[in-house]
């Protein structure tokens, strides 16, 4: 049996937790042993107490640190200008899961290395089917798409559905979502309940489908894309050619909206521009551009991450970490994922195996026994540098 470390989120801003009661209890129950740090779940909602009646044991940062085996975050800690206590104690017996961002920390991925520490990045998830119900990435991206929408309408100067008034007829907004994954779809699903007409583009024309599924308009272009999937399941940079032929199809389309939602992301590679900035300009005053790719630079070249933008009149919000924004529930799904996971990494007697030939624990693994053994993280590394 493995005793499993909590630890409270140190990011700034970052309210969600690894494991929330319910499912802790569910590893208390198994025979492992649950160390919580103080106040870890406090911002999501889940007070220490309730860890406690879930069968789980309370302990300081250092407490946890040292005493667990496996230690489970939201966001893995990294290298910073301060002592970090988690990197100063860890040892080859310890495994850390977690979001890593890997692609982008080469220095703390090599301090981790450096411990012998296993350390497991989530993110990388294969989206395979037997790894749907580990697939953290997609949970989170559930949760954002549907609080930005909600987030668009708080701002925006007009009401979401067509009413019929005494005053007259309402017309409904018409909202227009780039890329059709899982954080598209379900920004659109949310943007059609409130009464939205939407339409969403996608360079995948498989999705179409889905989209018209949802009761949106898919939104064609006469441009050909690449390959738009790698072998994981992930979206491919169709180049620079593509990207301005793309801005120069879409720049009518949307002139005709009064918001713009944007999804696209690259594992490991800044987000692709989708919206220029005559392309925000030609939007009418009161339009709203909201990007979710922010946090890897933004889809629209006028972004600036976590700040909220003006440009003649049109608002361009930025918004960074948007699941932490919902933290209760968001925590629930990241949770559910998490204690899959380590159930798939957990053999007959309760122990933790790392099975380099699973797909699955391949491609999560990030350092172990003292190296970086992920390949398509040292292929990132080497493209970049």
């Amino acid at each position: 049996m493995i005793d499993i470390g909590v630890l409270k989120e140190s990011v700034a801003g970052e309210n969600r937790v690894a494991l929330t009661p319910s499912n802790a209890e569910k590893l208390v129950k198994a025979g492992h042993r649950v160390l919580v740090e103080l106040n870890a779940g406090l911002s999501a909602g889940f007070p220490d107490v309730a860890y406690t009646e879930s069968g789980c044991e309370l302990r300081s940062r250092f407490e946890v640190v040292t005493g667990a085996r496996v230690l489970a975050a939201v966001n893995t800690p990294n290298v910073g200008p301060q002592p970090n206590p988690l990197l100063e104690n860890l040892t080859e017996a310890h495994t850390v899961i977690g979001f890593a961002d890997p692609f982008s920390t080469e220095s703390a991925v090599n301090v981790y290395a450096g411990t012998g520490a296993s350390l497991f990045a989530i993110e990388l998830m294969p989206r395979i089917t037997r790894a749907q119900s580990m697939d953290a990435l997609s949970s989170m991206a559930t949760v954002s798409g549907y609080k930005i929408v909600l987030s668009v309408a708080d701002r925006l100067p007009r009401m979401f559905p067509l009413m019929m008034t005494a005053a007259g007829t309402v017309s409904p907004a018409r909202i227009l979502i780039l890329g059709a994954g899982v954080a598209g779809l379900q920004a659109i699903a949310t943007a059609r309940r409130l009464g939205a007409v939407v339409s969403a583009y996608d360079v995948r024309p498989v999705v179409k489908e889905q989209v018209e599924s949802l009761g949106a308009t898919f939104v064609t272009l006469e441009i050909e894309a690449a390959e738009a999937e790698d072998s994981g399941g992930y979206a491919t940079d169709q180049g620079k050619a593509f990207y301005e032929k793309q801005q120069a199809a879409l720049a009518a389309v949307v002139a005709e909206h009064h918001v713009v939602i944007t999804t696209a992301l690259i594992p490991g590679r800044q987000a692709p521009i989708l919206l220029t900035e005559s392309m925000v300009r030609g939007m009418a005053p009161g339009s709203i551009v909201a990007d979710m790719a922010a946090e890897r630079g933004g889809n629209c070249a006028l972004t600036v991450p976590g700040e909220e933008v003006d440009v003649d009149g049109v608002r361009i919000l930025g918004p960074t970490n948007i699941p932490s924004m919902v933290p209760y529930h968001a925590s629930q799904m990241y949770s559910r994922n998490l204690v899959t996971f380590l159930e798939h990494l957990t053999g007959e007697d309760g122990d933790l195996i790392v099975d380099e030939s699973d797909e699955i624990t391949k491609d999560t693994l990030v350092t172990w026994a003292g190296d970086v053994v992920n390949e398509r993280v040292k292929e990132a590394w080497s493209s970049a540098s």
